[in-house]
């Protein structure tokens, strides 16, 4: 049976300007400048802003006379229209629309470039390969090759389905053979060992290229071709037992082999392909002081293009025919969407400092002593401190870095839980797993510390942790069991 029903429910709806400033607020610099200059393109009532100091003090010398009489003379003809909310003077004279650019730092000295641009290790490894002179169907497949690397270096696809794709085109014909021999060159490439398939295969190629002595060279490849897994879980004694060896031995092979490098795309620091990251703050300390900057100096400065806001003014004052109404329409809306552009912008600058003013204030030891002393801290203390919703703090802290003398940290970085002590007092679990990588670096190599070890050392220290959560941290910090970490004698 069908009946009506009265609900009374309360909704909120986001306005157009609160949605675009919302999606501004999640952006870095990097990928607001991208935003910026894309408004640029589709908007003709906003314009980049270019030096203008030298214009502007000409203006200021030259032409108070002629802005007063503007301004009068504006005043005597304007003719209001009453279906407009905003009028052109109100946002010439307006000051605050002027701070409403999109203004860049003043601060030209404190920001240095984090990186130099660098050569990815694709373009150095196809530099070598362009040097062996390969037939076209081989030189294709070294490229195929080359595309398939992953972040340390090596081969993410099956050589085998590679050459069976290349073979699809009718012009490319490689056997399989000739593509592992190829392959085997490759491997011998600078640095040695890139596009192997498995660790075993990269340390071994690494071995067979060194200058190592031939003694242990030789024991060393032996015991990787034969006890590869035993080697792996670190089972020297049953290998020393197999292999015949001497304590000396077995020291000087294990110590060859943990030479190598086990991931020689990122051994090559220098030529790796990396995302530059561009500290959205800068923090700096001077004298007893801290200041806080938005490293937005290379963002693109924007402002309403005033021959269009003429234009625009005109066809209000004056609509003779539907082609000046459809005009006036267009521009009407083309200057909303700037000034809400503009202001949104400054908004964000705003709200991006207060967060990043808020997170000093509440880490001031972190900033000033270093990573010990990162206190517990979670969205919602700072959303208290600067009165804003915590879905704001997560759209500011998402993605975004500070640049400070601790270093770069992602904000993400300052919030964590906390842990009690015995004094009643949080601790930062950050803090705990600093300390836990202090203690296993510091720890007997021969006889590591267990993880029920790890956790009553900090017991002791008044920092309450169970054995499953020094298990966790553990992991965290990539940190084997320790087992494990055990080295040879």
């Amino acid at each position: 049976m069908l009946s009506l029903n009265q609900r009374l429910s309360q909704q909120q709806k986001l306005s157009p300007q609160q949605i675009q400033y919302q999606k501004l607020l999640q952006l870095n610099n990097l990928a607001l400048e991208q935003r910026i200059k894309t408004e640029l393109e589709i908007n003709p009532l906003l314009e980049e802003e270019m030096d203008m100091s030298l214009e502007q003090d000409e203006k200021d010398r030259n032409s108070e006379t002629d802005s007063e009489k503007s301004s009068d003379s504006e005043e005597e003809t304007e003719v209001k229209d009453s279906d407009d909310e905003f009028d052109l003077e109100d946002y010439m004279n307006d000051d605050d629309y002027d701070q409403d650019r999109v203004n860049r730092s003043n601060d030209d000295d404190f920001y240095t470039p984090i990186a130099p641009s660098r050569r990815s290790i694709k373009d150095y490894i196809t530099d070598q390969l362009r040097m062996l002179n390969l037939d076209e169907d081989l030189a294709i497949l070294g490229e195929e090759i080359l595309g398939n690397f992953d972040e340390d270096g090596y081969l993410k696809r099956d050589l085998a389905d590679i050459v069976h794709e290349l073979d699809m085109f009718d012009h490319i014909k490689i056997e399989l053979d000739k593509a592992e021999e190829l392959l085997k060159k490759i491997q011998k490439f600078d640095p040695v060992g890139i596009a192997c398939r498995s660790l075993k295969e990269c340390l071994l190629v690494q071995l067979q290229e060194s200058k190592a002595d031939s003694y242990y060279k030789y024991l060393a490849i032996k015991m990787l071709e034969d006890y590869y897994d035993d080697f792996a879980k670190r089972r020297f004694d049953f290998i020393k037992q197999k292999m015949n060896l001497t304590d000396d031995s077995l020291k000087e092979t294990v110590e060859l082999i943990q030479s190598m490098n086990p991931k020689p795309g990122e051994g090559r620091i220098d030529l790796i392909e990396t995302n530059q990251i561009t500290p959205d703050f800068l923090i700096e300390k001077l004298d007893d002081s801290w200041i806080i900057t938005l490293n937005d100096k290379s963002m693109p400065s924007v402002t309403i293009n005033k021959s269009y806001l003429e234009m625009f003014d005109s066809k209000k004052r004056i609509k003779k025919n539907q082609r000046d109404k459809e005009t006036y329409k267009f521009l009407r809306e083309k200057f909303e969407s700037a000034r809400w552009f503009i202001a949104c912008i400054q908004q964000r600058r705003e709200t991006l400092v207060k967060v990043m003013r808020a997170i000093l204030e509440t880490q001031y030891h972190f900033f000033d002593k270093g990573p010990k002393f990162l206190k517990p801290m979670i969205y919602k203390d700072i959303a208290e401190i600067i009165s804003m919703d915590i879905s704001t703090i997560s759209r500011v802290v998402n993605g975004k870095y500070v640049q400070s003398p601790q270093g770069i940290h992602e904000l993400k970085y300052f919030f964590s839980e906390g842990l009690p002590t015995d004094q009643g007092e949080e601790v930062s679990n950050k803090h705990i797993r600093e300390r836990l990588k202090e203690i296993i670096d510091s720890e007997d190599k021969q006889n590591p510390y267990s993880d029920d070890k790890l956790a009553e050392i900090l017991n002791k220290e008044g920092i309450q942790v169970a054995r499953r959560t020094i298990a966790k941290y553990r992991d965290l910090l990539k940190l084997p069991i320790a087992r494990l970490r055990k080295q040879v004698l």
